[in-house]
């Protein structure tokens, strides 16, 4: 009973201290113990750790292609308050990643794919969607919060520790970090979506770019155990989307 009485009055300090913080992009509230300025040291020293140990494109044509679709979305977002960075990274996969102090890396595989600007816009939208939803400091938050918590669960177990951690830690990534991720991922979409049209980009063809990536990729998790959504939801959430903004 002393121990989860203690576990309680954790949990009551964490929400004493944190802020449940109204984003108007999301028309939610998030759950917040730092904001994206703690989390910019942090992400600086990755961005410059990536360079470092990853194979960057001298490619004239693809970095300033990237830069200036990324611009356009980045001023659609309004957020030229920071200075963005951009990379196109040597690697065969399609992918990309944000951090929220403005830097984006493309890989030469997802230049590869996209079939125009407005597919490429789509992917930048998306990853600049993630930083208007401030999606990195609430995994944070979640995260931190979640661990607080099971750790407090570990401690009251006794002898059975371990395997209740173990439970634990996997009902807590089935239960709640990985939904909010393909939460984050759907809203992220969305946003991207907004950002295309006030940009003057065509819309839709986030939807031709999620098909492309549905028709190259081999194999997935299911998706209860992935962090993203499936190519097949994510393409159904933006078809009703854009239908519904009339785009």
């Amino acid at each position: 009973m002393k121990r989860l009485t203690t576990i309680l009055a954790a949990g009551a300090a964490l929400c004493a201290l944190s802020a449940c913080a109204y984003n108007e992009s999301l028309g939610r509230n998030q759950f917040l113990i730092v904001d994206d300025s703690a989390l910019i040291q942090q992400a600086d020293a990755a961005w410059a750790e990536t360079l470092r140990t990853q194979r960057t494109s001298s490619d004239a044509a693809a970095n300033g292609r990237i830069k200036r679709v990324g611009d356009r979305i980045v001023e659609a977002a309004g957020l030229t308050d920071r200075r963005w960075e951009y990379a196109v990274f040597v690697n065969e996969s399609p992918n990309a990643f944000v951090l929220p102090s403005g830097k984006i890396g493309v890989t030469t595989g997802l230049l590869g794919l996209v079939r125009n600007d407005d597919q490429l816009a789509a992917v930048l939208g998306h990853e600049v969607g993630h930083v208007t939803a401030r999606h990195a400091a609430e995994r944070y938050s979640t995260s931190a919060a979640t661990g607080l918590v099971l750790s407090g669960v570990q401690g009251a177990a006794g002898d059975y520790a371990q395997a209740a951690g173990a439970i634990g830690g996997l009902g807590a990534q089935l239960g709640v970090l990985l939904p909010f991720s393909r939460r984050d991922e759907l809203e992220a979409d969305r946003l991207g979506v907004d950002y295309m049209q006030r940009a003057g980009f065509t819309p839709r063809e986030s939807i031709a770019l999620w098909r492309l990536m549905q028709a190259q990729r081999q194999g997935s998790n299911p998706e209860f155990a992935s962090t993203h959504p499936s190519d097949s939801t994510r393409i159904a959430a933006l078809e009703q989307y854009i239908e519904s903004r009339g785009w």
